[in-house]
């Protein structure tokens, strides 16, 4: 059963990835476009204290995840984080003045109601609090190989909205993966003690793992709008979450005819996201590559 301080941590640290979010993605737009997946971006954007201030609000995140990962399902935490998408451009809202258009209040109606329809339809249960060894080994190659895939389609394409969708896909699956693996390491910490915990092969895996997912993130933001990686990510990171925790963690959702709500549910949330993403407050934040063009190979030394 989920308790209100699962609920209220996941939602504190939706809110910190939201405002790391408007901030990022701010200093993301003042950094050249590249064809290369830059592992050099992260020297280029620690000039701009915006992003140094989205990186107080990744740690932030950081934290409340592993608090309400403690006493909750992946299952039903990593789901919660779907609204970071209508918090961000809220919060984007209140940085940039005005008011929020019909459209977008209609984005995140649809939103809420489709992530609670989906959740109350499924109906997640807690399962065990640490995976099994056996069952890391087949989720970290479906995982990896996901990542590769998908950021290596990225890499094949210029930028626009088929490359910030590929860059954030391998986002989100590495996302999942870090809150996975963040779950069974908060589980050892509680169990045996900090020692115990920074000795766990689990600790270092989500920070890899966590920083790969940051950098993938960051590209799929600097590639092209927020229309072709929002949506991606946030309902990618839920999709996966809750299939690493029925697979790895045993936990359960109610299938059969039930999945027909959960199905509509899912719907709703791809509806409001595009709704949102649609947006001038979006368009904004996104900085849909216009006025800039993909910094030739040639330009830069290789990061």
């Amino acid at each position: 059963m989920t308790t209100w301080s699962t609920v209220l941590f996941a939602l504190l640290a939706a809110v910190s990835n939201a405002l790391a979010t408007v901030l990022q993605r701010r200093a993301a737009r003042t950094v050249p476009l590249s064809r290369r997946l830059r592992l050099g971006l992260f020297v280029d954007l620690l000039h701009h204290a915006a992003w140094l201030g989205g990186m107080l609000g990744v740690l932030a995140a950081a934290c409340f995840q592993a608090l309400a990962l403690s006493r909750g399902a992946l299952s039903i935490v990593q789901p919660l984080f779907v609204l970071e998408l209508p918090l961000a451009l809220l919060i984007g809202r209140l940085v940039l003045g005005g008011r929020i258009p019909r459209a977008g209040r209609r984005g995140v109606a649809l939103l809420v109601v489709g992530l609670g329809s989906a959740l109350a339809a499924a109906a997640p249960t807690i399962g065990t609090d640490r995976a099994p060894f056996d069952r890391w080994i087949p989720a970290l190659a479906v995982c990896g190989g996901v990542i590769v895939t998908t950021a290596g389609a990225g890499l094949r394409r210029g930028a626009g909205g088929v490359r910030a969708a590929c860059f954030a896909a391998s986002a989100a699956v590495a996302y999942a993966l870090t809150a996975a693996l963040l779950k069974d390491a908060t589980s050892l910490w509680q169990a045996d003690g900090p020692a115990r915990f920074f000795a766990s092969w689990q600790t270092y895996g989500f920070a890899l793992t966590g920083v790969l997912a940051l950098l993938l993130f960051e590209n799929a933001m600097q590639s092209g709008p927020l229309t072709a990686s929002q949506p991606v990510l946030t309902l990618g990171d839920a999709l996966v979450s809750l299939s690493l925790g029925v697979t790895l963690f045993d936990e359960r959702v109610r299938a059969g005819w039930w999945l027909v709500p959960e199905v509509l549910g899912l719907g709703l949330v791809v509806w409001g996201a595009v709704q949102l993403s649609r947006g001038a407050l979006a368009q904004d934040l996104a900085g849909a590559a216009q006025g800039r063009t993909a910094e030739p190979a040639g330009d830069r030394p290789p990061q």
